[in-house]
């Protein structure tokens, strides 16, 4: 049985150690029609495995791997195969540049360009190539060349590949958008944006020793931010039809997987957890998670559960969960429930209109995080979560970002219940029933759970004896004599019903003497309120004789 993938980005890795490969070689075949493409995937949808095999495949230097796709779908393309290992081929990765520097990032750049050249030490003794050039090769490679030069490097490379070995050269560039997106995190994204410019321009517009150029990321950056004067550049989005089975799983491919490690009785679980993506009008599996769940399953039992979330800190929907508003908030609440939103999207961005909140759904459609089942006009789109995964990621960042904010509420709730400050108490109680994504429960367990989570911390007791009869909650002090709070709930069934419920149970609260039984049995003062609660609303009352 073959090993399953975790991980493995090189494609001759993948087909040497015989893991389990599900074939896109047909990728190849779509990149034969074009002269210079962009992909845009989410991550972990096998974006770096398959620039890895545009590597292995073009490449003049893997004459020796040509076996590596025997058997393949590429290898029944006849007119494709003439192509096999024919190019000088320039492939890097931008994955890794992340840096929170700019100069620290140039650093990178200028490393990885080093990299190059030390591949192809051939170049440094060419009788083709003139003194000028091998100098500048040489600076490459020991990192001392000037920012003009290192600009220009992917053209002068290619230029002295061409001159080498009389062959125009295929540019690989993965995951290209990654130190735009640091950049912007960091502050120094005019900067960044201009750096690539020139370097894209100079290599992929100006450059008569290209033959074609290949670049892949999560987000498809306009062309005026970064890919200006690209006439002839192809952009293939999730939106789009062309190679839209050659990145993630489809169907089959699951249900071959599934079935080659004797799972296929969980393909409907597999399915709700993992399915959901639509890339131009296919159904796609995320194929990280996939792999995940299969080799989870072998090791111990198919259980399903968040992989893709365990992959990043998920930043983006974080971050516009603290900064939605309420009409977003609500809308986030929507989509939790399984309803959808329709909404217009701009499918060309740059990462500076991340924080305009007309672009949120677009990018969150782009990275993975949404799905669009139809398409309202040209440019409106209804969306929903994709799967189950993607909405136990929305549940956890609700849920981290609603202790995190409520642990900065909580001192100044108690503040103003003990102050009887009722007003001050009732708005910050309001404020966070708001930011809680499960209000939807509607059910009187849950707001006296709410209550009772809420402010826990400061010893809570529900429903012990007290005066004449039980009251809901009762929070005291941990440590000394101070003041306890007693809260008697009440859900209302409609909206007009709230300050009447609120007010009987602060009547409760005095007709039963819940406070008086505090005094006698502990020796503390205490105040009591009604709180009466429906849906994302509640209204506090005093318990006042």
């Amino acid at each position: 049985m073959k090993k399953i993938p975790i991980g493995i980005e090189n494609f001759k890795e993948m087909i040497d150690d015989q893991y389990y490969y599900i074939d896109k070689t047909e990728l190849i075949n779509d990149v034969m029609n074009e002269k210079l493409v962009l992909y845009t995937r989410p991550r972990r949808f096998g974006k770096t495995l398959n620039m890895s095999m545009l590597y292995y495949f073009f490449s003049h230097k893997e004459k020796t791997n040509v076996y590596l796709f025997d058997g393949l779908n590429v290898s029944k393309d006849k007119e494709t195969m003439l192509h096999q290992n024919q190019y000088p081929v320039i492939f890097m990765t931008l994955k890794d540049m992340k840096r929170t520097d700019y100069h620290q990032q140039i650093d990178k750049f200028a490393s990885l360009i080093s990299d190059i050249t030390k591949r192809n030490p051939e170049l440094y003794t060419s009788p083709y190539i003139d003194d000028d050039d091998k100098n500048i090769l040489k600076m490459y490679k020991n990192r001392t060349c000037s920012m003009n030069d290192l600009q220009d490097a992917l053209l002068k490379l290619s230029h002295c590949l061409y001159m080498h070995y009389q062959q125009k050269v295929i540019i690989l560039i993965d995951e290209y958008d990654v130190p735009l997106q640091s950049a912007y995190t960091n502050g120094y994204y005019d900067e960044m944006v201009d750096f690539l410019r020139n370097v894209f321009s100079s290599a992929l517009k100006t450059n008569d020793a290209l033959e074609k150029g290949v670049l892949t990321g999560c987000l498809r950056i306009s062309k005026e931010s970064i890919f200006t004067g690209l006439n002839n550049f192809n952009v293939y989005s999730i939106m789009d039809e062309q190679s839209s089975t050659r990145f993630g799983f489809t169907q089959q491919e699951v249900n071959e997987l599934l079935n080659e490690y004797n799972f296929l009785e969980q393909k409907d679980e597999v399915k709700e957890w993992y399915d959901g993506y639509r890339f131009g009008s296919t159904e796609i599996y995320n194929p990280w998670s996939v792999l995940k769940y299969v080799l989870k399953a072998i090791q111990s039992k198919p259980e399903p559960e968040s992989f893709w979330a365990n992959t990043s800190s998920n930043e983006l929907v974080v971050n516009y969960i603290k900064n939605a508003d309420d009409v977003m908030y609500d809308e986030f609440e929507m989509l939790m429930q399984g309803q959808s939103l329709v909404k217009y999207l701009k499918l060309d961005l740059t990462y500076q209109e991340m924080d305009n909140q007309d672009n949120v759904y677009s990018f969150l459609l782009l990275t993975g995080y949404l799905k669009v089942i139809s398409q309202i006009d040209m440019n409106t789109y209804e969306l929903i979560i994709p799967n189950k995964e993607i909405y136990q990621i929305y549940k956890n960042s609700f849920m981290d970002y609603f202790i995190d904010y409520t642990s900065k509420r909580k001192q100044q709730l108690i503040k103003a219940l003990l102050k009887e400050k009722v007003e001050e108490a009732e708005n910050i109680f309001n404020d966070i029933l708001f930011k809680d994504i499960s209000y939807y429960d509607n059910q009187e367990s849950f707001y006296h759970g709410f209550l009772v989570g809420l402010l826990e911390e400061y010893g809570v007791m529900s429903n012990k004896e007290g005066g004449e009869g039980r009251p809901d909650i009762v929070i005291r002090p941990r440590r000394g004599n101070g003041k306890a709070i007693v809260f008697e709930c009440k859900h209302s069934k409609e909206q007009r019903n709230i300050v009447k419920d609120s007010e009987a149970g602060a009547k409760q609260i005095i007709e039963k003497k819940y406070l008086e039984g505090i005094k006698v049995n502990e020796q503390r003062e205490a105040i009591g309120y009604g709180i009466a609660f429906y849906k994302k609303r509640c209204i506090v009352t005093a318990a006042l004789k």
